[in-house]
């Protein structure tokens, strides 16, 4: 009974974590793991935010767009999607609350809390108006962006990134519940352990993080009011095998208006508050380092 709960408690933490191993080219797994190579290639900086140290680099120039990674990642499992939008943008990378680079705080871990981070950041950075794109919880986070600082966000891109807590298959939602910081040793020799340990300020904090996501992943929560409500255009992005049926994101679709017509040869019929990407043979897992993301969110972002 132990072994079961404790597999299943692993497996809960690897859904989590997107992890991206496998996607990763094998030239960049070194000893640190395949998201340590690309953090920190860029010399970081902190900014004092709402009592948080918040890491953040700075890739590219052009327009801003903030990319905001997954749970129990960083910055750098973006791999080679983050060059890709650095050549037209200028990427502003932070790593969110307990993750990466920045130190946890005496805070709970809400998606909200991490918004208002991101929006103090631009604010700091003198950058009114940026697009956000989030992949998984950096979703949750950027969608919240939007919610609440509705004026500093031109254009939303979600990558795997659920409304509902039920949206998820049942058997996963029920293993999300049952992560904790007792699981913190066999999360060993993972992508995700081996890149806190390499970059964390704090690396004691490992358990104290999955306290943190367990206690946030144990809350339900529905966000479609808010999405439904958002005058800011959207993609919403996420695998055809991804953590959700691809029903979730067709339902997703039609709440901003798209999928209700033909498109018309000149695209007059398009939904002109959101768009709809599902990416073939991608899971939730990989899904971050497809290059595919990168081109469909690029396009999106360069439309007028």
């Amino acid at each position: 009974m132990i072994a079961t709960s404790c597999r299943s408690t692993r497996l809960a933490l690897f859904t989590l974590a997107l992890t991206t191993i496998c996607a990763a080219p094998l030239a960049a797994q070194g000893a640190g793991g395949p998201w340590v190579s690309q953090s920190g290639a860029t010399p970081g900086s902190y900014a004092d935010v709402n009592g948080i140290k918040l890491y953040y680099e700075i890739h590219g120039t052009g327009r801003p767009l903030v990319l905001l990674h997954g749970g129990l990642g960083a910055g750098s499992m973006f791999g080679e999607n983050l060059a890709a939008l650095a050549k037209n943008h200028r990427v502003i990378l932070p790593d969110l609350q307990g993750h990466g680079r920045t130190a946890d705080i005496d805070r709970p871990m809400t998606l909200e809390a991490m918004a208002d981070d991101i929006a103090a950041l631009l604010t700091q950075l003198k950058i009114p108006q940026a697009d956000v794109m989030g992949y998984s919880l950096g979703g949750g986070v950027a969608l919240q962006v939007a919610v609440r600082h509705p004026e500093m966000v031109r254009k939303l891109v979600l990558v795997s990134t659920v409304l509902r807590s039920d949206a998820y298959y049942p058997d996963l939602r029920a293993m999300q519940k049952g992560v904790s910081g007792a699981a913190a040793d066999q999360m060993k020799g993972t992508p995700m352990y081996q890149l806190y340990m390499a970059v964390a300020p704090r690396k004691q904090d490992f358990p104290r993080l999955l306290d943190k996501i367990g206690t946030f992943m144990k809350s339900d929560f529905d966000a479609t009011s808010q999405f439904v409500a958002l005058k800011t255009p959207v993609l919403y992005m996420i695998g055809d095998a991804d953590m959700m049926p691809p029903t979730h994101a067709v339902e997703a679709f039609a709440l901003r208006d798209g999928g209700k017509r033909d498109g018309g040869w000149d695209g007059a019929g398009r939904s002109k508050l959101a768009q709809l990407a599902i990416i073939p043979g991608a899971t939730h897992y990989d899904i971050v380092a497809n290059p595919v993301v990168a081109v469909v969110a690029g396009r999106f972002l360069e439309q007028q």
